[in-house]
């Protein structure tokens, strides 16, 4: 088993209002000699804005802003920008965030070269409603496909109003390089992680993802494997280039009498092609088990969303019970020697 390190809560809510109810599943980035981090922050209502705070090491926090430093402005996202991550390809910083509008959760961008100044690019996540899903799906015979007509997935196409009901389409993560000169970027509709690959993100049209869902068994990107991840998986971390490959960190939910229990989790992916998987932790790599992370707005979770190497030690920010983010450690090395031991 590997030794990993809990490294404590490091950032609560406060009383101002944007961010009194909760604090929690952090983008996090090194510029510089300066860590970065951009935090889900939850006021009373469930309504989520982005707030900041800046690090001068893994775990001391030197700045913390006291008003959001991005907030809903679109139907969209008029309900909360939730769960964001970022990554830095060539000279622009890239943030996904979950645009949530109080019914469809689906996936959005925002672009900086500075970490101050921000653009919204917009959804670049489809937008397809459960029977728009199963009509294109229907192309793809591969037997996989199956599991999506379960019942998490399914759902009427529009409110009594007659507004759009969207398959739910989360946890959007980037890679921090290119692949073959494209944007590569992970993206979950349950159970699985899939995956797009894109020359620029004006390109994912409607007409791309009815080609994308008519061919979707050959886009599952990575797939629900042991008992901790029995009942879905979903996107966690940007990954990390080391010399061994990508190193994902990811979530693993099973359900429980008590309800669903969220686990940090880990894989290696190949360098050159990150769609294969080299190994991956066959136990969770941090499990709720401290009572900031058993106990809180939702119960028994660990949810990684940014990680950073600092001293040869992996730093892994996470939200902890929807309440608070904490953080944990564990030795580079240490981590890819175990998850060697366990190459497919």
């Amino acid at each position: 088993m590997i030794n990993i390190k809990r490294e404590g809560v490091i950032l609560e809510p406060t009383n101002l209002e944007f961010e009194n109810e909760g604090v929690m599943n952090p983008a996090v980035i090194v510029a510089g000699d300066e860590i970065h981090m951009f935090y889900r922050a939850v006021k009373v209502g469930n309504i989520s804005s982005i707030g900041y705070c800046r690090l001068e090491s893994p775990l001391k926090i030197i700045y913390r802003k006291k008003q959001p430093i991005l907030s809903p402005e679109f139907e969209y996202e008029n309900h909360g920008m939730e769960d964001p991550r970022i990554v830095k390809i060539e000279d622009t910083y890239y943030m996904t965030y979950t645009a949530y509008d109080g019914d469809n959760a689906i996936g959005a961008l925002v672009t900086s070269k500075d970490l101050k100044h921000f653009t919204k690019v917009g959804i670049i996540t489809s937008q397809v409603t459960y029977p728009q899903f199963v009509e294109w799906l229907i192309n793809d015979k591969h037997p996989h496909t199956y599991k999506y007509f379960r019942l998490y997935n399914q759902r009427q196409s529009a409110t009594q109003t007659g507004k759009l009901l969207y398959l739910v389409d989360k946890d959007l993560v980037m890679f921090p390089h290119k692949i073959n000169g494209k944007f590569f970027f992970l993206h979950r509709i349950r159970p699985d992680i899939q995956s797009v690959s894109i020359d620029r993100f004006e390109n994912l049209t409607q007409d791309f993802w009815e080609k994308y869902y008519s061919n979707f068994s050959s886009h599952v990107f990575f797939k629900h494997q042991y008992d901790h991840e029995s009942s879905y998986i979903g996107g966690g971390c940007p990954p990390i280039k080391v010399d061994e490959g990508w190193l994902m960190i990811y979530h693993g939910v099973y359900d429980t009498s008590e309800g669903y229990v969220y686990s940090i989790c880990a894989a290696l992916l190949n360098k050159y092609n990150p769609s294969i998987e080299i190994a991956r932790l066959p136990y969770p790599l941090l499990k709720p088990e401290k009572d900031y992370e058993i106990q809180g707005v939702v119960n028994h979770v660990c949810f990684p969303t940014g990680a950073i190497i600092w001293d040869d030690r992996l730093y892994i920010y996470y939200g902890a019970a929807d309440k608070c983010i904490a953080c944990a450690s564990v030795s580079v090395r240490e981590l890819i020697d175990e998850l060697l031991n366990y190459k497919k």
